[in-house]
């Protein structure tokens, strides 16, 4: 049940992805209960604003779709209407940290590699980066403004390489000259040349092939990038250096989303799955199989997912991920101190939930619960050092003080969204053949996990399932202008997939929980863009201009009102 609206769909088969920015103006919180905001029509009137992009056209819509509100986003009347020239748009982002009813700030990234800055309050005020494309001459594939700033952001391109920007300076009159500031396994970064302050104020150089996407931890500090060359690479943002990194299972990543508590981060690509990683631990936790094609856009659910409530209970509220501490997910099984309180209880009560939308047309819903995170008895830990081969016993001393040894799996999981968990093998090679010497974090965070299930339930059948083949080896020619070449080693991935396979970096299919969707819906004709959880409501987008806002369970009543009947509208 929800409302759509389609937009002049369009056959063009080179039309850039369908992507959807919300900003919120004001909160309803004063108004009372169940009576919605006001919200006259225009730009300047408060509620949410919705901007999309379809073909050479971006539309601008009012919407409020959020607790104690009436109004689901309205699809029927676009605000307004922009419609560009010679390019496309292919992303944008509203900054939150500003916006107010005298202002709006907007980014727009072009398929040609330009980047414009727009105020849809002031009509005076709007900029152009990149104008003259000396900075970078392929497409924007994402921008995002940075944490709490009034004036920074960053852009990503085709070519593999991030730019960061400040909207109050302009761009230099030739192509930027670098200086190489850090470089390690995969990346570099570089720091422009100026005597002024100019655009870009610095770059990185991130992997082989396009860049496809980004995303801020919630605190702000760190910078997670899925790229065509099948690496998730987090980044601390303020000192440059490399906290991460995971290998997709096949093919290149699209897409990559935090959770709410930033313990982990999910990805989605062209292996068909999503991959659940723990930043805190360094390792992947389990894989989701459901969709049948690549997967477009992953998202939590921050309304459903109970991981915060835990950690203020157990009093571990300080999430770690810095530099300094990095602690095990069973945070408290080593302060024995105290207490007869089990970790049990208080992983009981974590689930996560997050949903992915791919090209299969389809919409699924993934729990992560603490029977997948906290299996007990814990798991067996296999260390394997640069240069030892194959598998090592158990470290007799875990990182986490106080912890008694670990033991192998019992026979049976109670997961109520996991496969059952084949036996694993033996060979989980440790990731001294993917690393660099020169990788700035410790190779122990990236310990092999081995998984000695006793029941052997036809991996290999399980494994034998269809991907998408195709394009997985474009991406590699869209570099950049001779002229946007910087100067110092260009970086190279030596991550070979046939050594990383079956190592921490990407285990094999059987070596972590494999999840089932709780729910797999076909949702629409052509290929899925949008993923966004609301309050009250799940907006999604096709790639035939089909926005949807969708209620949730209990929630029908919200888009029951006039002009907003949950049949939806065709305009």
């Amino acid at each position: 049940m929800g409302d759509c609206a389609e937009i002049k769909p369009r056959a063009r088969p080179a039309l850039p992805a369908v992507r959807l920015s919300l900003v919120r103006l004001g909160e309803p919180d004063g108004a009372a209960a169940g009576e919605p905001p006001a919200t006259p029509a225009g730009l300047g009137a408060g509620g949410d604003r919705v901007c999309f992009n379809l073909g050479r056209e971006l539309y601008f819509y009012p919407g409020c779709c959020r607790r104690g509100s009436q109004r689901s986003i309205d699809l029927n009347k676009p605000i307004d209407k922009r419609i560009y020239k010679g390019t496309q748009p292919t992303c944008h982002d509203f900054n939150q940290f500003t916006a107010a009813t005298e202002t709006i700030s907007l980014l727009v990234g072009f398929s040609a590699g330009q980047v414009q800055y727009l105020d849809l309050i002031k009509k005076d005020t709007s900029k152009l980066f990149n104008e003259e494309r000396l900075i970078d001459k392929t497409k924007v594939t994402y921008l995002k403004w940075l944490p709490e700033s009034e004036s920074l952001f960053l852009a990503s391109h085709a070519s593999g390489h991030l730019y960061l920007y400040n909207v109050c300076h302009p761009c230099a009159s030739a192509p930027p000259q670098y200086s190489l500031l850090k470089q390690g396994e995969g990346f570099a970064v570089y720091a422009a040349k100026s005597k002024a302050p100019r655009n870009p104020l610095a770059k990185w150089a991130v992997g082989e092939g396009p860049l496809n996407e980004f995303a801020f931890s919630p605190d702000g500090r760190h910078l997670a990038c899925v790229s065509q060359d099948g690496c998730l690479r987090v980044f601390h943002f303020d000192s440059m250096l490399l906290r991460g990194l995971m290998k997709s299972y096949f093919g290149g990543l699209l897409c990559v989303c935090w959770s709410p508590d930033g313990r982990y981060v999910v990805t989605g690509g062209e292996d068909d799955l999503v991959t659940v990683w723990s930043f805190t631990e360094g390792r992947v936790v389990a894989r989701g199989h459901g969709h049948k094609s690549w997967v477009n856009a992953v998202a939590f659910d921050p309304y459903t997912t109970r991981a915060e409530e835990a950690a203020a209970t157990s009093g571990d509220g300080e999430r770690s991920g810095g530099e300094e501490e990095e602690e095990p997910e069973a945070a408290g099984t080593g302060s024995g101190g105290g207490a007869q309180l089990s970790p049990l209880p208080k992983a009981s009560s974590i689930t996560y939930r997050f949903g992915s939308a791919g090209q299969d047309t389809q919409f699924c819903l993934w729990d992560l619960t603490e029977d997948v995170l906290y299996p007990h008895p814990p798991l067996a830990r296999t260390r394997t050092l640069p240069g030892t081969p194959g598998t090592t016993p158990p470290a007799s001393s875990s990182s986490r003080g106080g912890e008694p040894g670990t033991g192998p799996l019992p026979r049976s999981l109670s997961r109520s969204n996991s496969l059952p968990h084949p036996a694993g093998s033996g060979k989980a090679g440790g990731p001294g053949a993917a690393a660099e010497p020169g990788t700035p974090f410790s190779i122990g965070r990236f310990a092999t996990l081995t998984l000695q299930e006793r029941r052997d339930r036809g991996a290999e059948k399980e494994h034998k399932r269809y991907h998408s083949l195709g394009n997985i080896s474009r991406g590699g020619g869209g570099s950049g202008s001779s002229g946007d070449k910087p100067s110092g080693p260009a970086p190279r991935s030596r991550l070979d997939p046939a050594k990383v396979l079956g190592t921490a970096l990407c285990p094999r299919i059987h070596e972590v929980p494999l999840l089932e969707p709780l729910v797999c819906k076909k949702i629409a004709q052509e290929r899925l863009t949008v993923l966004l959880f609301l309050e009250d409501c799940i907006i999604t987008a096709c790639q035939e201009g089909l926005i949807c806002t969708w209620a949730r369970p209990g929630k029908a009543g919200i888009s029951s009102q006039p002009g907003n009947s949950p049949s939806g509208t065709v305009v």
